[in-house]
């Protein structure tokens, strides 16, 4: 009788382990939404006790004189890391993608991750423009 307790505890734990790895595995990899942020990168660093993370920050500016929205960013890639401190101090966009229900912050402070970043020339539209529709 005890063979089949422990058995069944066994079972169950690697039951819990595999459905924990799938939750991680899927909140990882499946983009809730994507999409792009302009502004100037107001901070960027390195941050965590155990698991390390790099987490920034952007100023969105719509208008000269208007207050700043601020949007917080995670990065998980240090190459990216480093394009975005190269970028200091100029108008950047920054692709990101959104993952929701992430189980832990070992990954990211926030659900935001930047995939890429791209510099803005100042003049130029943030978006390159659409292709003309012909009729």
């Amino acid at each position: 009788m005890p063979s089949k307790v422990l058995r069944n505890v066994t079972v169950l734990l690697i039951a819990l382990m595999l459905l924990a790895g799938t939750w991680l595995w899927l909140t990882l990899h499946w983009n809730y939404s994507e999409g792009e942020r302009a502004g100037y990168v107001q901070k960027l660093s390195k941050k965590g006790w155990l698991c390390k993370s790099w987490e920034g920050e952007i100023a969105m500016v719509s208008m000269p004189g208007a207050i700043p929205e601020k949007f917080s960013f995670s990065v998980r890639d240090d190459e990216v890391a480093h394009k975005i401190n190269s970028l200091a101090g100029k108008r950047v966009v920054l692709i990101y993608r959104q993952h929701k229900l992430i189980p832990s912050t070992c990954f990211g402070d926030t659900e935001y991750f930047i995939a890429d970043v791209r510099e803005v020339a100042e003049g130029l539209p943030v978006s390159p423009p659409l292709p003309a529709i012909k009729p």
